[in-house]
């Protein structure tokens, strides 16, 4: 399917033929892989360069210093997603795909920092490996039982609002989030794992599987995220 078929009457991957949604489950899925490769790519450099120290330096600068980069890493994600979304060209998917990889790949420089710096060496490989356990895990559950978490949405839209809310208060008041939140915000990332994996076959066309796959990386990301902090705190 070309570019042109956006101004095409839209049909959904579930309404596709067989072999066209299998084709872009097989491309969501390559495109999600190569995202994960690429943030590891561009994290790496990233922690090698002065760039890391920067960082910590910018974040240990007070509230102010990490709204500012809390903000600006929810604007370029803002932007990356629509820009995904978009029925433009794929070359603005693309580039959306990649910026938000790279988003992605800045805002986790504190924590992988500190993980590799300041933890105990497990930390990060058991993140990892519990990151693709889950996902697999919760990638089989909606592929074996078909059922339709789409009921997720309105569920997922309320508690990222309560969640930010709660974010942006620790950041401005200076309390620690503790292991429960921790705990919870693994829980809503798997569950937005389960409404994105049962979502894109009926939110997308065939022709985006670059926007399917920054959904699914998004909500990978975020659950590494909290699972690795959740590990943190522990140790």
């Amino acid at each position: 399917m070309n570019d042109n078929a956006y101004n095409e009457p839209y049909l959904s991957v579930a309404e596709a033929a067989p072999v066209d949604r299998s084709q872009f489950i097989r491309r969501t899925y390559a495109h999600l892989a190569g995202a994960v490769l690429a943030f590891v790519a561009i994290e790496t450099l990233l922690l090698m360069s002065p760039f890391a120290q920067m960082m910590m330096k910018l974040m240990s600068g007070g509230s102010l210093s990490m709204l500012i980069v809390f903000g600006l890493f929810m604007g370029a994600s803002w932007l990356a997603q629509s820009w995904a979304n978009s029925g433009a060209s794929k070359g603005m998917q693309y580039a959306g795909l990649g910026l938000y990889v790279l988003a992605q790949a800045v805002i986790f420089v504190p924590i992988l920092f500190v993980a590799i710096n300041y933890s105990s060496p497990q930390v990060l490989p058991m993140a990892a490996v519990m990151t693709l356990g889950l996902f697999l895990g919760l990638t089989g559950v909606v592929v074996l039982t078909r059922v339709d978490f789409s009921f997720l949405g309105s569920i997922l839209m309320i508690g990222g609002f309560i969640a930010l809310g709660v974010i942006v208060a620790s950041i401005i008041f200076g309390f620690n989030l503790g292991i429960l939140f921790s705990g919870i915000m693994v829980v809503f990332a798997a569950a937005a794992i389960l409404y994105d994996t049962s979502n894109i076959m009926r939110k997308y066309g065939t022709d985006q599987y670059v926007a399917a796959s920054l959904s699914l990386f998004a909500s990978v990301a975020l659950l590494f995220f909290w699972i690795l902090r959740l590990f943190m705190s522990r140790r």
